[in-house]
């Protein structure tokens, strides 16, 4: 069982939270008759422990609720209450004791997308009004629950207000109906990266929290994506518009039939609002009741090793164990930040070795940390435990002070999911970097999509697909929407591979892979080729690289180009984009593809599917590589 007692001795504990629940107040109630008692009954017979009261566009169920009790203390205070409104007044008192009921509304902004605003208890029902009103929420409907408000502000500004006003703001049901993932509607890349990556929101809710592989939409927002840099906390939320979820449609839920778990030294608004705005991302879990805990080691495993995470079994000194650890922190720091993991191998298959003597082995790494990079660095170390086992884990921000290096002379970086050695220009873009740290990915999308104007959907790697629904849900809008997928299987994902062809307009649009790399010019001296690469991942140009100087994946993509040239009679061709070889390499599903353009014909080496947006998603396939490239150790 879950200890869900308050704080006692400082130590964290798990609550269990439904921050998605309507009240009566909204207009698309599916149970009009349902008291204020009756939501906290079933909220207490759920095991909840912190619920938010988030109608739509107004804040008058919460109010109702307390205005309710506020009478009854009056009468009782005059010794005018009946039993009855005594007994009751005391249902109150007792479930308010268990439960911490937040104030809240589901905000319908521009274009129809539902955004969450979570806030403290402390906060008047007046100032909270005060931002709806801000919203452009007309005065009229603020009682009403309404989700049409009419000419609402954007997605953007509500995160801010909701931010600003501390507050926490969630994107409702993101990859369904109203979300901003933006499943349905004609906006493009850019659009989509400011609304689910912007500064102000704290976390996506998703409705698909309990499936598993690339199709969910925790594993898109993991920060491993080019276009989503910034990785995103997804939290489930009930959504209910009823107390118990509808027999007749089952995606009309109840109160607390999606439940989050979260990581609090305390039950109180200040406590969640401090897990929302951290990068502990451990911090919270999807609950199911009655099945196992959610291990957080073992679904990073599973994801496997990225751009943003690694795993060591060892943290030796001998063979350098502690040097590969150390190096990894400082590549993270000096790319987009990460998780390491130490005392798991990344195959989630093998048995966790486990880290012996935690406490001191988190000291040594502090101090090595501290002593070998430089400038300083602030990063997290803790302790986590997956299948009995103790591990260490390692969070490690993206530097604002890069480049960071190791004794002052090494300076690594994150390469997909290998830590190498930066070459010289490598070390300019990231001293140039610092300076246009301001002027960040998400600042730049926002200014794109100020006008909100349509661009292709391919211009950004899409969300995958929906699937097919029969009918839709009645009255229920949120939960009438397709969800995300679960993982295709291998027969569908051969089918999609084999039947679809991209069309003209699809290849025009679809651009170059967003992993891999790429050669862009080679010239001879003295004998010897030296390549001009192009980091397919940020557009990033390295000049002189050879064979003996080119890290793992170069190196595979020099020696290809100079021993392996594209035949294009036996490039699998769909339009004007190719597949040449696929092959896995470091555990990796990687595809070398071929673009022809203009008379002129462009190899991308070593992309893997994260980068295969657009009508390249063509040529992913799930069945076993027929190649096995080996990596040496450096």
């Amino acid at each position: 069982m879950t200890n869900r007692s308050s704080k006692r001795n400082g130590k964290m504990q798990w609550y269990r939270v439904d921050l998605h629940i309507h009240t009566p107040a909204s207009a698309d109630y599916q149970e009009p008759n349902v008291t204020y008692l009756d939501i906290l009954r079933r909220a207490e017979m759920r095991g909840l422990d912190i619920i938010a009261f988030t109608d739509h566009n107004t804040v008058a169920g919460y109010a109702a609720m307390y205005d309710e009790i506020k009478t009854l203390e009056l009468l009782t205070s005059r010794e005018r209450a009946t039993p009855e409104e005594r007994r009751r007044l005391a249902e109150y008192r007792r479930l308010l004791d268990k439960i911490l009921v937040l104030p809240g509304f589901e905000f319908t902004a521009t274009f129809g997308f539902h955004v969450l605003g979570i806030f403290s208890p402390a906060l008047r029902v007046r100032q909270i009004e005060h931002i709806l009103l801000s919203l452009h929420v007309p005065a009229q409907a603020l009682d009403e629950g309404l989700t049409n408000v009419g000419a609402s502000s954007d997605v953007l500004t509500a995160y801010r207000m909701i931010n600003e006003a501390g507050g926490i703001a969630i994107a409702a049901h993101a990859n369904s109906t109203h979300g901003v993932a933006m499943r349905g509607f004609d906006f493009g890349g850019q659009t989509r990266i400011a609304y689910t990556q912007d500064p102000h929101l704290h976390c996506l809710e998703v409705t698909d929290l309990d499936r598993r592989g690339r199709g969910t939409t925790a594993r898109f927002f993991d920060g491993t994506k080019p276009e989503y840099p910034r990785r995103m906390r997804c939290i489930q939320g009930s959504d209910a518009h009823r107390l118990t979820k509808d027999p007749r449609n089952d995606k009309n839920l109840g109160i607390g039939d999606r439940i989050t778990e979260v990581l609090l030294p305390e039950r109180s608004f200040e406590a969640l609002r401090e897990m929302f705005t951290s990068n502990d991302f451990a911090r919270s879990r999807p609950y199911f009741g009655g099945q196992e805990v959610y291990d957080y080691v073992q679904m990073a495993r599973e994801a496997g090793p990225s751009i943003v995470q690694s795993f060591h079994e060892s943290m030796a000194r001998q063979g350098g164990k502690l040097y590969a650890v150390i190096a990894d922190v400082c590549a993270f720091a000096n790319t987009n930040g990460g998780t390491i993991y130490i005392g798991v191998a990344a195959d989630p298959t093998t048995v966790p070795i486990g880290v012996s003597n935690i406490g001191e082995s988190i000291e040594i790494l502090r101090t090595e940390i501290a002593r070998s990079i430089n400038p300083p660095l602030e990063v997290e170390i803790d302790a986590q435990e997956t299948s009995g086992k103790s591990v260490i884990r390692i969070q490690v921000p993206r530097g604002n002070d890069v480049p960071y290096a190791i004794d002052d002379n090494k300076i690594y970086v994150r390469d997909e999911a290998e830590t190498s050695l930066a070459v010289r220009d490598e070390i300019v873009r990231l001293v140039l970097s610092r300076a246009q740290r301001s002027a960040t990915p998400i600042e730049v999308a926002k200014k794109t999509t100020a006008s909100l104007r349509p661009v292709a959907v391919l211009a950004a790697e899409p969300l995958p697909e929906p699937e097919a629904q029969a009918e839709p849900a009645p009255v229920r809008e949120p939960e009438a929407a397709a969800e995300m997928p679960a993982e295709p299987t291998k027969r569908a994902r051969r089918s999609r591979t084999a039947v679809r062809t991209p069309s003209r307009e699809d290849a025009a649009l679809v651009g170059v892979p967003r992993t891999g790399v790429e050669i862009i010019g080679t010239e001879t001296r003295k004998g010897e080729q030296y390549h001009i690469m192009r980091d397919l991942r940020n557009g990033s140009i390295v000049k002189n690289v050879t064979r003996t100087s080119a890290r793992r994946l170069w190196h595979y993509a020099i020696m290809e180009h100079e021993t392996n040239p594209v035949d294009l009679d036996r490039v699998q061709w769909s339009g004007n984009i190719g597949l040449w070889k696929r092959y896995k390499r470091g555990g990796v599903v990687r595809y070398d593809l071929v673009m022809t353009e203009g008379g002129h014909t462009r190899v991308f080496y070593g992309v893997t599917e994260d980068g295969m947006q657009g009508a390249w998603a063509h040529f992913i396939s799930d069945e076993e590589p027929d190649i096995i490239e080996e990596i040496e150790e450096e």
